[in-house]
């Protein structure tokens, strides 16, 4: 009984997850259209970009959340279909990353070293390795593919997707410090805790969440995967963007607004994670997400 209600519960969760990357994607999609800047060139270029890659995330989310929507409802969608709705999820997803790599050009042609860092490297990268291990998951998940190739390349791109996040905040964070000076650290005990949280413990998510998928990548089928470790992964990485997010509703912009809280309020588009955990603790009290 408590199994299946752990499933229950899970499926609920994905849910309220699916709704939250849906909502806040939409919202942000609108607003990105709309704002679309004509300063220069390369700025028309990017937002543009960042506006269509957006609007391929919109459409994404919106499949996931209609596909667990019938989900949680009982009227499970039949292989092949549930097949094809992830293919799409997964295509638009690529897509939306894909959009950043003229924003990663743009950082790297620049002499700003602070611009490289904050832009360049982070948009680059995120742009040739999750449109990478994306489509090759696009591709394992034809009917032709075996299930233990689209488990590992599942795994891959779940490792990927954390690895990105602890570089764009990371990079960012030290953006932030360069351009406010090393006392924006040291004189403020939260942003000490705020920049260790990022640098240090979402890297050591990172390496736990590597480490994972290689050992589990050998597996045949979703039920022979550690469920619960995989729940500890998503709920610890729900968590830090709730705990970042929480900090600054209860203390404001610490050491006054900067470039740190400029981009994690203001430019992320990946609060929606704050979400996470809804579907995360579920699977720590279930082996299989039923």
């Amino acid at each position: 009984m408590a199994r299946d209600s752990a499933g229950w519960y899970f499926r609920v969760g994905l849910l309220v997850v699916s709704a939250s990357w849906f909502l806040f994607t939409f919202y942000e999609f609108v607003k990105a259209a709309v704002h679309i800047g004509k300063m220069s060139f390369w700025v028309y270029l990017t937002d543009t970009a960042g506006a269509v890659g957006l609007g391929f995330r919109t459409v994404a989310s919106l499949i996931a959340f209609l596909t667990l929507f019938f989900y949680v409802l009982g009227r499970d969608l039949s292989a092949p279909e549930a097949t094809m709705s992830l293919r799409w999820i997964i295509l638009g997803e690529a897509v939306c990353f894909l959009a950043l790599f003229p924003s990663g050009v743009w950082g790297l042609s620049s002499p700003n070293v602070r611009f490289l860092l904050e832009t360049g490297v982070p948009c680059i990268v995120e742009s040739i390795l999750l449109p990478a291990v994306l489509l090759r998951l696009f591709f394992e998940l034809k009917p032709s593919s075996t299930a233990r190739q689209a488990i590992k390349w599942a795994l891959i791109s779940g490792a990927a997707y954390i690895f990105v996040f602890w570089l764009n905040n990371t990079a960012n964070w030290i953006f932030a410090v360069i351009v406010k000076g090393t006392e924006y650290l040291t004189a403020y005990p939260l942003n000490i805790f705020s920049f260790g949280l990022t640098v240090i413990g979402l890297f050591a998510l990172t390496v736990y969440a590597a480490v994972f998928s290689w050992k589990q990548a050998d597996k045949n089928h979703l039920s022979e995967i550690d469920a619960k470790k995989v729940g500890l992964i998503i709920t610890l990485l729900g968590l830090y963007f709730d705990v970042i997010y929480v900090m600054w509703v209860l203390f404001g912009s610490v050491g006054g607004w900067g470039p740190w809280y400029q981009w994690f309020l203001g430019h992320n588009m990946d609060l929606w994670v704050m979400a996470l955990p809804a579907a995360g603790v579920p699977l720590l009290f279930s082996r299989y997400a039923e």
